[in-house]
């Protein structure tokens, strides 16, 4: 079987080969497109391949097309809306992705983050410390226990919010659970939000339910750029000279948050997974899903069923 392993932002090189060595294992043939430029060069690519592994590629329905013989996608990651996962189920092509590979690198980049904002952006400026601070953990998966095992280590009060635990808010595992998302901000000095992108979460974070955090909030966005209501939050941030905002996603109209100087900081790049052992972790895992596939029918982390 040929694998594709199209990155246009590639894998470290000890991370790629133990991918192909984990692939060639089962005797794929595996084949690199790395740092390309069009959408020409990845579907001249394709063509041929049997699964691909992506990252954070766009796998538009022009691509599916262009790959005919193509019976499996898999994201090294967890996060998949750059996949048409609708069109490809439509084609009879699987789309798995790789998830709680990346977790903890994204969990201790909030934490820098935070450390960074909460120290005044390092300006030589008082700041404060996390320690006793309430910290609000918006969605409760992979990423978020990751948080909360940080933040407990730093002696923070954890509140979370899921959909899961709605229902019978509870504490678990030092980890307060809150019956609604408005509670989580209300109650919290600090959100860190790790929500997925989709219908109902898209600009889902704007100006009323930030407006219920406290003097001094910060908001922290390591998810997708599209769940926060970026105009909400610029005309918020106008209004509440207390409010900050840091993000490793370049929101859109970055130059106009960047108008609040030493309350707003985004990293140049999404860094969420920009570690060694998460490139390693998430690329392995997808070629492990790829071998699965092909010789057991295996399809566990299918996520277009």
């Amino acid at each position: 079987m040929k694998v594709l392993i199209a990155t246009e932002k590639p894998f470290n090189g000890k991370a790629v080969e133990a991918i192909k060595k984990e692939l060639e294992s089962q005797n794929h043939c595996v084949e690199l497109l790395e740092k390309y430029t069009s959408t020409d060069e990845l579907k001249e690519a394709v063509k041929d391949a049997e699964a691909m592994i992506v990252r954070s590629d766009k796998i538009t329905k022009e691509i599916l097309d262009a790959a005919p013989k193509l019976k499996v996608v898999v994201r090294a990651g967890a996060g998949y809306d750059s996949i048409d996962t609708a069109y490809a189920k439509e084609k009879g092509i699987v789309v798995e992705n790789t998830p709680g590979q990346n977790s903890n690198a994204v969990a201790e980049l909030v934490f820098g983050l935070l450390i960074y904002m909460s120290r005044s952006c390092f300006s030589g400026k008082s700041g404060c410390e996390l320690k006793g601070k309430k910290l609000g953990i918006l969605a409760f998966g992979n990423i978020g226990r990751h948080v909360a095992r940080i933040a407990n280590g730093f002696g923070m009060e954890v509140y979370g919010f899921s959909r899961s635990h709605a229902e019978n808010p509870k504490k678990e595992d030092g980890v307060q659970f809150v019956a609604t998302k408005e509670e989580l901000f209300k109650q919290c000095d600090i959100v860190s939000v790790h929500l997925p992108s989709n219908e109902h979460t898209k600009q889902s974070v704007g100006y009323d339910v930030v407006n219920l955090m406290k003097k001094g909030g910060i908001l922290v966005n390591t998810a997708r750029k599209e769940v926060i209501n970026e105009p909400e939050l610029l005309r918020l941030m106008g209004e509440r000279e207390d409010l900050k905002f840091v993000t490793d996603i370049k929101p859109d109209a970055d130059a106009e948050f960047a108008k609040f100087e030493g309350r707003y900081f985004t990293t140049p790049k999404k860094m969420g997974a920009q570690t060694a052992e998460a490139n390693a972790n998430a690329g392995i895992a997808a070629a492990q899903q790829i071998n699965a596939y092909f010789k057991d029918g295996c399809t566990k982390f299918q996520v277009n069923k």
